[in-house]
């Protein structure tokens, strides 16, 4: 990915001889279009765009994205999941989904949850769940602009945007063609986390994208006889790294049998995590300030 080290804040400070990696929407951007984001299909209403990041693989970045719709729709909040995380799908797994997206001349139709929540994901269009994605980069980062601009959202409230780990091609077109209002980074409590947070800052106030915040997954185990929390990955980071960059700690996620049992079984809408709708709670008022 090209970088822009001296990426502006402003439109005033833009000097466009090569975009590419700059978050702005201004006229200055190469081509002279003002709006660079791609166009909703013209059914479609999407009101608040979160995404839903991370820059390591494996810290349960679908799951948390899952979870914050599930939470967001119990709060009578129309809610969509884009899974933008086109080479690992797992969004129709969480959720129990096998049927596939149709559609007809108007746009393609997502496929809706038991409880109401829209989805998209590659899984949901694929002969075979288990097949792979081989496709290179230019491909995936088209599939997910048709994500967003032909698949027929409708009147969505919130949706979360399931990235890819890293900040490679997929990642960069979410961020330059859909118009994220925030992301939630996602981590754990491993020594890397310093690591992982901070590229995802850096990538954040590269592309000029508010932080609303940071969710621990994997944080502890409770003791089933003494109610202890126990840090099996050690001790937590994501304090100090919330102070450093002046940020929200929205929740922090214990490894649970309930957990891991409700992601294997399709039933994460019976799932209740603790401190989750505090969380969604926060989301909602920071995005209502935008």
């Amino acid at each position: 990915m090209s970088e822009n080290t001296n990426n502006p804040k402003n439109p005033e400070e833009c000097s466009p001889s090569d975009c590419s990696s700059c978050g702005l929407n201004c006229p200055s951007r190469k081509g002279g279009n003002p709006d660079p984001f791609e166009k909703l299909n013209q059914y479609s209403t999407v009101r608040k765009v979160i995404g839903v990041v991370s820059s390591k693989g494996g810290v349960g970045k679908s799951f948390v994205s899952s979870m914050l719709a599930v939470e967001t729709q119990r709060k009578d909040y129309r809610t969509a999941i884009l899974d933008a995380d086109v080479t690992g799908p797992s969004v129709p797994k969480e959720f129990g989904l096998t049927e596939h997206a149709t559609g007809d001349e108007t746009g393609i139709f997502p496929v809706v949850t038991k409880t109401g929540i829209q989805t998209i994901s590659v899984n949901s269009l694929l002969e075979d769940e288990t097949d792979p994605v081989v496709w290179r980069g230019p491909v995936m980062s088209g599939t997910v602009k048709q994500f967003w601009s032909e698949v027929i959202w409708s009147d969505v409230d919130f949706m979360y945007v399931d990235m890819p780990p890293g900040t490679g091609d997929v990642a960069l077109t979410v961020f330059q063609n859909i118009p994220i209002n925030g992301i939630v980074i996602v981590t754990s409590p491993q020594d890397l986390v310093s690591m992982i947070v901070q590229k995802a800052v850096k990538m954040a106030e590269m592309m000029n994208i508010p932080i609303l915040g940071i969710i621990e997954n994997m944080s502890y185990v409770v003791c089933p006889d003494c109610g202890k929390h126990l840090n099996v990955f050690g001790e937590s980071k994501v304090d100090e790294i919330a102070e450093k960059y002046n940020l929200k700690v929205l929740a922090r996620i214990p490894i649970t049998s309930d957990i891991s049992s409700a992601a294997d079984k399709g039933s994460i809408e019976d799932l209740k995590i603790e401190g989750f709708s505090e969380a969604v709670d926060t989301l909602v008022e920071d995005l209502m300030k935008k």
